[in-house]
């Protein structure tokens, strides 16, 4: 597994559970009538303020014969707030709260100030870039690319920071309108990621 030189191995893990786990969630769909661009799709993001929604996720490890899947849900509260709760195969959490991150294992507790942490933080704004529906900050760090149509579109993220470059080969985030289904991580190492998202009913 490739480091980053001045981020320790905890903080890369944590860097990619992030990507993964707390990218985007679905947003309501609003009019069509504007043409379909990124910049449509991030004002159509923007309009979520609060969501929350289930997940089951698959990792594929180089080194393992099957993907190791887990499951659980995600909340996110505009503008900087972010949730991943699992539950299978064991409780875990990880919340994002303005410039704090805390990961919850059970006994272990792991709790990071992000301004002590540059690369880290900078790519946690991204993921807050991509829930606010905020373009400027998401080309900060990725150079973007939106395919298909406002029914079926996929957004690629490729890392402009060598840095980030070294962990994250490009990010595919898949949707329909301005729900996301789907977000792929692929990484330098060989091993990839898929989370497929769905909303939860209203009570």
């Amino acid at each position: 597994m490739m480091t980053l030189p001045s981020v320790p191995a905890l903080s890369l893990r944590i860097m990619r559970r992030v990507l993964v786990a707390l990218a985007l969630m679905p947003v309501p769909v609003i009019s069509h009538a504007a043409e379909w661009d990124i910049d449509q799709l991030m004002r159509g993001l923007a309009q979520t303020r609060s969501d929350h929604v289930s997940f089951v996720e698959k990792k594929f490890i180089a080194m393992l014969d099957k993907p190791v899947e887990s499951s659980g849900e995600l909340f996110y509260t505009a503008p900087d707030r972010l949730e991943k709760r699992t539950i299978k195969p064991k409780p875990e959490s990880m919340t994002v709260d303005a410039g704090t991150l805390v990961i919850d294992r059970g006994r272990q507790k792991h709790r990071l100030q992000l301004q002590d942490y540059p690369e880290l933080a900078a790519f946690i704004d991204s993921i807050r870039g991509t829930l606010a529906g905020d373009r400027n900050a998401l080309e900060r760090n990725y150079r973007l690319n939106l395919e298909g149509t406002a029914e079926r579109w996929i957004l690629q993220l490729l890392p402009i920071d060598e840095k980030m470059q070294a962990v994250v080969t490009r990010i595919r985030i898949a949707g329909a309108r301005y729900a996301v289904r789907s977000i792929e991580i692929t990484q330098t190492d060989g091993d990839s990621s898929l989370m497929r998202i769905e909303k939860l009913a209203t009570p």
